[in-house]
Formats: C-alpha cells, structure tokens, sequence
C-alpha cells in the first residue's frame, strides 16, 4: 500500500525554519520568566529574523496560491504541515485501507490543565485526522459536526496514538470516527459528520 498521508518534512530550507521554531516555542515556553536568559536579547535576535522575514515574504494572495498549488498533501496545515511550526507535526500511517494512525509526544506548548493536553488541541489534531482518513479511504469532504467525548486528560510527554476510520459513506454524507490514546486506553473519541464538497483554491 503506497503512502501518501502527510508531506515528508526535509532538514533544509523552510522546514528546517520550521522545526528550529518549534524549539524556540518549546524552550520559550519552558523557560518562562524564571530562566537566566536575557530574555530581552533574545527578543531582539528573534524580532530581527521576523523583521528579516517580513521584508522578503511575497504578498500574502501569492503565497495562499503557492500553498494550494498541485493535487498532493498540504505542507502548511498546523496539524501534519512540515512548513508550519505550531503543527507537532503528526506522521500517518496506513493501518487499512480505511484506517490511519500516527503517534506523538506532545510538550509544554500544548498544556491546557497542569501536565494535560488542551481540549482544543486535541479537537485540532482528531479533526484533521479524521479529514485525512477520509482521503485516505477515497471520499473526502468538509467537516460539518463533530462530536468529541473526553474520557479523560489526555498526558503530555509520553507517546499518544491517534487514529481514525472511515465507517459510512451515504451519499455526499461520510461518517468518520477516531480517538486519542495513551497506553492503550481513550483519553478522546470522536464521530465526525463530512460533507463531499470544497471550497475554491485560490487562484
């Protein structure tokens, strides 16, 4: 079964950008305010490299039109995106031909209650999921409800799985369902309702 669930990252050019900002993130957000850094030099190196960036970006219409361009998976998205460094990013695997999963450790950027994955964060990453098992099983579509069930908190630092799986296809209408695990219980299930259509790319 050939894979094609996720954008491979790649160590060099805006992905490598990527990923060093996603360490600032993490080490900003442990650090705090009781770390020894100068943390007002550091904000002036890291507004340097935003003042840098800013001045050679491409007008913003350009570059939505440079993100959507071709038919393969997006580099951008915050969930799997190798481009974008708010996304973990999550590695799918095919587990049938209707079912993905991916593991992941999330850190401290991702907290909601002490030591505990955000709500919303998790809702991020089962929404997606179950978007991308869609494609995967081959009919795809816009969310329209998604229902999610907290079981309970959902750990940071150590391994999560997250899977989902295409059950029904009823027309324009797909039903999906997925959950979040650790060590082999639910932390989050849900059932999503998706709708066969799609918005205009930008052109």
């Amino acid at each position: 079964m050939t894979l094609d669930l996720h954008a491979e990252g790649r160590a060099c050019g805006v992905d490598g950008a990527a990923a060093a900002a996603r360490r600032v993130i993490d080490a900003l957000v442990r650090a705090g305010d009781i770390s020894d850094a100068d943390m007002s030099g550091i904000a002036d190196r890291l507004n340097a490299v935003a003042d840098d960036l800013e001045a050679t970006a491409p007008p913003r219409d350009d570059r939505l039109v440079d993100m959507w361009r071709g038919d393969g998976n997006t580099r951008h998205d915050p969930v799997t995106g190798p481009e974008n460094p708010i996304a973990p990013p999550l590695e799918y695997t095919a587990v049938d031909a209707h079912t993905i999963e991916a593991t992941v450790t999330l850190g401290l950027p991702y907290q909601g209650p002490p030591s505990s994955v955000h709500g919303g964060v998790s809702a991020l990453l089962l929404d997606h999921t179950l978007g991308v098992a869609n494609g995967w099983a081959g009919k795809s579509g816009m969310t329209a409800e998604l229902s999610l069930r907290y079981h309970r908190l959902t750990p940071l630092f150590e391994p999560l799985t997250i899977t989902a799986r295409q059950v029904e296809v009823d027309g324009r209408k797909i039903r999906t369902v997925g959950a979040i695990r650790a060590d082999g219980d639910d932390c989050v299930t849900a059932e999503g309702l998706f709708i066969a259509k799609y918005p205009p790319r930008p052109r």
